[in-house]
């Protein structure tokens, strides 16, 4: 996992309201245990029509949204069933934050532990982003602030050690395996 300190870049936009996880990615794309390849589905309903072809007018489609990695969607992102396979599928295409005013609350979770930094920002904060497609921004983990084009910056909530865990590029079991030295020592001590 690529850590994540600051993210400078132009926004992709995708404001519906209650995007769950089988939007994120349907369900028959489930049946793999890698993260790779989880992009070219992402929003593949959406992406594509019934024969597969490639729909122009979807957001993530245009040219514009080539190389951004911060998408900012309606409120209640990722809400519905829990699949790690939708952060999987958002970071294997490019993004690594969403910013949102309501971010479901398993999402978030699987978010953190693959790498996607999941932003809830206040609803100004949120509805200027939705007006202004592809607006440069900046995201400090390092300061939970995020910086609008304007100058202004809003703070976001992060839990301590999801935090420490992303500016680091580790997840849970890279934390504990990082231990294993101070771990060994602890359970020679009480032998």
């Amino acid at each position: 996992m690529q850590p994540i300190r600051t993210i400078e870049s132009k926004t992709v936009v995708l404001p519906s309201t209650n995007i769950d996880t089988d939007q994120i990615i349907p369900a028959r794309f489930l049946t793999t245990t890698t993260k790779e390849g989880l992009g070219k589905q992402l929003f593949a309903d959406w992406r594509y029509d019934s024969a597969g072809a490639t729909k122009p007018d979807f957001v993530l489609n245009r040219p514009e949204a080539t190389g951004c990695s911060v998408l900012v969607a309606g409120r209640n992102f990722g809400c519905g069933s829990s699949r790690e396979h939708a952060p999987w599928a958002l970071v294997d295409f490019g993004f690594r934050v969403v910013i949102s005013t309501e971010i479901a609350d398993i999402f978030r979770s699987n978010s953190l532990k693959n790498g996607l930094l999941p932003v809830v920002v206040d609803e100004t904060t949120h509805q200027w982003l939705l007006a202004n497609p592809g607006a440069q921004v900046k995201v400090d983990l390092e300061t939970n602030m995020l910086t609008l084009p304007n100058g202004t910056s809003v703070t976001f909530p992060i839990e301590s050690f999801a935090r420490y865990c992303l500016l680091n590029g580790t997840d849970e079991l890279g934390f504990l395996q990082q231990q294993a030295d101070a771990i060994t020592r602890f359970e020679q001590g009480r032998a």
